[in-house]
């Protein structure tokens, strides 16, 4: 005879809002049941080990039985199952969990079997309500091991349950949820089709130890039926008894055991890349963050890594269970390209194991993972160059971002791993091979920025500088600069831009004649700044420049690579660096200002215009005024 019980006030509050908001996905409470299914096998098996019972791990399975007439999903195991006690306590209490009491029981064993040989999933008790999402009502029919009674635990939701005694064969549990009616918004019927559970538990419960087995219908033809019988007589049906999950995850496997082809057909099934991945990374970490890991570097960046509809994140398993598809604290942004999966038996989860709680553990797996990627990438740096800059191609401008996006904070950990195109050989070099090839007493590093390596190359002062020996780094992307300046050295070595205005590559004999050259030409100069008004912050003489006549430098921390970079965002403010027009003394256009200056103003003017138009242009910036440019020249052309 059964009696009808109440759940206590605050575990029916929390069982309407478990029911309501908890879970995001209605199929969870698939995943839920396997996990407890998966946990009183576990108790089981352990206490077969601790009492000698003979009991083997393949003597235990789950089974998903169907009945589409009754709307009813049943899940089936041969664990350790319930008293009526255990019932009521396990059931009956929401957050009471047997799992975690057995948990803490196990850890003060002095004999307890190591991780390996038993994990218990579920620590709150509270996965089993996710059923009501989907139920009306939830029946549990268990039987202890060694017990000769069963009981029947029978609910319909937040009014309450009933524990009464019932018949069943062997011992374990079986949970039968009988389907909510479908709505216009909700097809519950879903859960009763062959192919959505057999995904479901691909998806969630592929890597549970014990085999998780249902009849499934398979439809072939039939033999010697004629072409002209009607399609109702060429095929027949029969059910297969079948195992749906592989139960043994590729991470869990010894890495001799395993391939490069292993880990590339794993890695394009998984995560839906045509590409195998440039490398993999399969480490295991016991101590204070204890979790496997099986991360990848893909080949290519996806079509929208760089825009804000990426998602980052590592596949986050619980001893073989899928919490999360797309954890995003387990990776830095910087390392946001990386592909796979950690699975860990002591993350602290809260009552949905679809919400971490941000503790220290996940910290620490974090930091630990962010280790083990600077560590595998600088591997491949030494030992397999071209697969490094093959992966630089896809992947550098993310590292370069992580240097500018954290004002420098994590310059330690990614310094060693950039690459900047050397004006030596136009290849990438690291910065460590730039100092190490420094021509002695050097004190910078040297760099320019600009659209392309071409248009770098063909800088004036670019020339001037590699003419004195000097290798320089070239800067083509926009973030590269800013990533420089965050950095502000290298081993002790300061970045210097040979487009700034402090140069100073000039003998102390070259500077003494060249502050001469200028002190002579003060008036002119200051008629030249006079005609080009605010363009500029000042006009010099220079020693910088060989062959051409003018250039564009900048004063200040902004250059004018900045300036460019910075106006091309969606803002009002607009930037301005300290531009410098600095001329050649020793070219033939400097004595044609002078002449000008002496003899026309007013062409001055005009050669002044096109002169700064022309650095301008040199560097690769937009003229303002196309029109007055081409009119100035056809003067000139004129005169």
């Amino acid at each position: 005879m059964s009696t009808k019980k109440a759940f206590k006030a605050e575990s029916k509050r929390l069982l309407e809002m478990m029911i309501n908001s908890i879970y995001t996905h209605k199929e969870i409470f698939i995943r839920e049941l396997i996990s407890n299914a998966s946990d009183a096998m576990d108790k089981l098996y352990f206490k077969s080990l601790n009492e000698n019972l003979g009991l083997d791990r393949s003597d235990f399975h789950i089974r998903i039985t169907l009945a589409k007439d009754a709307r009813t999903l049943t899940i089936s195991d041969n664990g350790i199952g319930m008293t009526q006690d255990e019932l009521e306590n396990n059931l009956g209490i929401i957050a009471q969990s047997g799992s975690l009491k057995f948990k803490e029981a196990m850890k003060s064993e002095e004999n307890a079997p190591n991780s390996d040989e038993v994990s218990v999933i579920g620590q709150f008790g509270v996965g089993f309500y996710s059923a009501f999402m989907v139920a009306g009502k939830v029946t549990v029919k268990s039987k202890a091991f060694g017990s000769e009674t069963a009981y029947l635990w029978s609910s319909e939701g937040v009014d309450g349950y009933t524990v009464e005694e019932c018949e069943k064969d062997g011992h374990g549990t079986e949970i039968t949820l009988y389907l909510k009616d479908d709505t216009e918004d909700e097809d519950y019927g879903e859960f009763l089709a062959e192919y959505k559970i057999r995904s479901l538990v691909k998806k969630y419960s592929d890597y549970i130890r014990y085999p998780i087995k249902m009849e499934v219908t398979h439809r072939h033809r039939k033999d010697d039926v004629p072409e002209d019988a009607p399609e109702s007589e060429k095929y027949e049906e029969h059910t297969e008894d079948e195992t749906l999950n592989s139960m043994i995850p590729i991470w869990k496997k010894n890495k001799n055991e395993l391939k490069d082809e292993d880990y590339n057909n794993f890695y394009q099934e998984k995560f839906y890349d045509y590409t195998e991945p440039l490398t993999h990374i399969h480490s295991k970490t016991e101590g204070n963050a204890t979790y496997s890991a099986l991360l990848f570097i893909p080949k290519k960046a996806p079509y929208d890594y760089y825009s804000k509809e990426f998602e980052k994140g590592l596949q986050l398993y619980s001893n073989g269970v899928l919490i999360m598809d797309k954890c995003g604290d387990l990776l830095p942004d910087h390392f946001s390209f990386v592909k796979g999966l950690v699975d860990s038996e002591d993350l602290s989860l809260n009552i949905s194991r679809e919400m971490l709680q941000h503790d220290r553990q996940l910290k620490l797996i974090e930091r630990s993972l962010e280790r083990t990627i600077k560590n595998e990438l600088k591997k491949m740096l030494n030992n397999e160059r071209e697969k490094y800059e093959e992966f630089w191609k896809a992947f550098g401008l993310q590292l370069k971002f992580g240097v500018y996006n954290g004002y420098g904070m994590n310059k330690e950990l990614l310094q060693d791993l950039l690459m900047f195109t050397s004006s030596k050989d136009k290849k990438p070099v690291t910065l460590e091979e730039y100092v190490t090839g420094m021509k002695e007493g050097q004190e910078f590093i040297y760099y320019a920025s600009g659209e392309s390596i071409e248009r770098i190359d063909a800088l004036p002062i670019v020339e001037s500088v590699k003419d004195k020996g000097y290798e320089i780094l070239y800067l083509t992307d926009n973030v590269d600069e800013f990533c420089l300046q965050m950095m502000t050295d290298y081993k002790e070595k300061k970045f210097k831009s040979v487009q700034g205005g402090d140069l100073d590559l000039e003998t102390e004999e070259e500077k003494k004649e060249l502050k001469e050259k200028n002190d002579g030409s003060k008036e002119l100069c200051g008629a030249i700044k006079e005609a080009l008004g605010d363009k500029v912050s000042a006009v010099r003489l220079t020693g910088k420049l060989k062959s051409h006549p003018v250039c564009i430098t900048s004063d200040g921390a902004l250059s004018v690579e900045m300036e460019k970079v910075l106006n091309s965002m969606p803002t009002d403010h607009k930037a301005k660096a300290d531009k410098v027009l600095e001329i050649n003394p020793d070219h033939p256009i400097f004595d044609k200002l002078q002449y000008l200056f002496d003899n026309d103003k007013e062409m001055l003017n005009t050669y002044s215009d096109l002169l700064y138009t022309q650095a301008m242009l040199i560097e690769g910036m937009t003229i303002e005024d196309p029109v007055a440019f081409s009119e100035e020249l056809s003067k000139v052309m004129a005169k």
